[in-house]
């Protein structure tokens, strides 16, 4: 019996991380992508957030643009770390089309969560709470194999979830947590993922 030797060296590194071949170009693109958003500064910016009087007007685009931008070029670069930590762990699980199905299911959810069950937040913007459902996706897909990680990533994502519900109920929307300065503070919901809510004189704002 001939078995194929695992590749060794720089190739076993990066396939070992997802980032063989097309898998690495794809994430770079997808670096890129989030990147050359954020060059589009402010205008892109408010082109694209989730803003509820504008999505109620018939800018509809926006409750999906807005998992795609960033409050400043560090929120931006944090959730692409957090884009290649999931790439790392799960995107052999399943094919770019589901993945990309995948992130805009769960980008969606969210805004159509915000905008039904919560309609004080009138801004919203970030990656991160449909990086949380990719996680989840992933996770599911390891413990459909029975794979001893899916479980330990399955742990993690419900004592996270269950932490951040614990902070949500001890940090209300008026009290300031150690995130806060005059126009900033954090709040989280027991759906909703760690949110960093930006809130100006007359509107709540939120970003991911």
């Amino acid at each position: 019996m001939n078995a194929e030797a695992p590749p060794r060296g720089l190739d076993g590194f990066l396939k070992s991380l997802n980032c063989d071949r097309g898998y690495g170009w794809a994430l770079l693109g997808a670096c890129v992508f989030l990147a050359l958003v954020e060059l589009g500064g402010e205008p892109v910016r408010a082109a694209l957030s989730y803003q509820r009087t504008a999505i109620a007007a018939g800018e509809w685009w926006r409750v999906l643009s807005a998992h795609f931008v960033h409050l400043d070029a560090n929120h931006a670069l944090l959730n692409t770390l957090g884009l290649v930590l999931m790439w790392a762990l799960f995107a052999r699980d399943y094919s770019p089309l589901r993945w990309l199905a995948i992130y805009l299911v769960a980008a969606l959810a969210i805004s159509l969560g915000l905008f039904v069950f919560d309609p004080q937040i009138e801004w919203y913007v970030g990656a991160s709470g449909a990086l949380h459902g990719v996680m989840a996706a992933g996770t599911l897909a390891h413990l459909r194999r029975r794979d001893l990680d899916g479980w330990i990533l399955a742990v993690f994502v419900l004592a996270k979830l269950s932490y951040e519900r614990w902070r949500a109920r001890c940090h209300s929307p008026a009290r300031p947590t150690r995130w806060s300065t005059p126009t900033c503070m954090e709040r989280s919901g027991d759906w909703r993922l760690r949110c960093a809510c930006a809130r100006a004189p007359t509107r709540s704002d939120r970003c991911l």
